[in-house]
């Protein structure tokens, strides 16, 4: 993990270079992809999602606290926003449009100041500051 200062422009600025969100988007669909059959189940995508800890990062409620039911159901609502078809499967295009809208919606709500954030190595925000401080250089 790493503290670093960023704002919505720089998450924008990464979106839009498609070489550079594809590359990046890809290689986690790649890390997911347990079985190599270039699909996303619920099950190779659920730890990712549990990781996410959205709960309690975001609105303050512990986990702990809800039902095993409580908690299946959300992931699976949030599984359920990567397939677009419906079909109980995640292909790389639905995988990259989910996390270009999810990248938009974070560039968004940052807006145009500067934060400081505490990122994780090789997470999407990480690659973002990293290609902004390149191009910078």
């Amino acid at each position: 993990m790493s503290v670093e200062i960023l704002d919505g422009k720089t998450i924008r600025s990464f979106v839009e270079d498609e070489g550079a969100f594809n590359s990046s988007v890809d290689g986690r669909f790649a890390a997911l992809d347990t079985n190599r059959d270039g699909l996303l189940s619920y099950s190779e995508m659920a730890k990712e999602l549990m990781s996410l800890r959205v709960l309690e990062k975001h609105f303050g409620v512990d986990e702990a606290a809800m039902s095993s039911d409580e908690l299946v159901e959300m992931y699976r609502g949030l599984y359920a926003r990567f397939d677009h078809d419906g079909n109980g499967t995640v292909d790389l295009e639905e995988f990259r449009a989910e996390m270009k809208e999810v990248m938009l919606a974070v560039a968004n709500g940052l807006g145009f100041l500067p934060v400081q954030m505490v990122v994780e190595e090789g997470s999407f925000l990480k690659v973002a500051v990293d290609r902004e401080l390149a191009k910078a250089a």
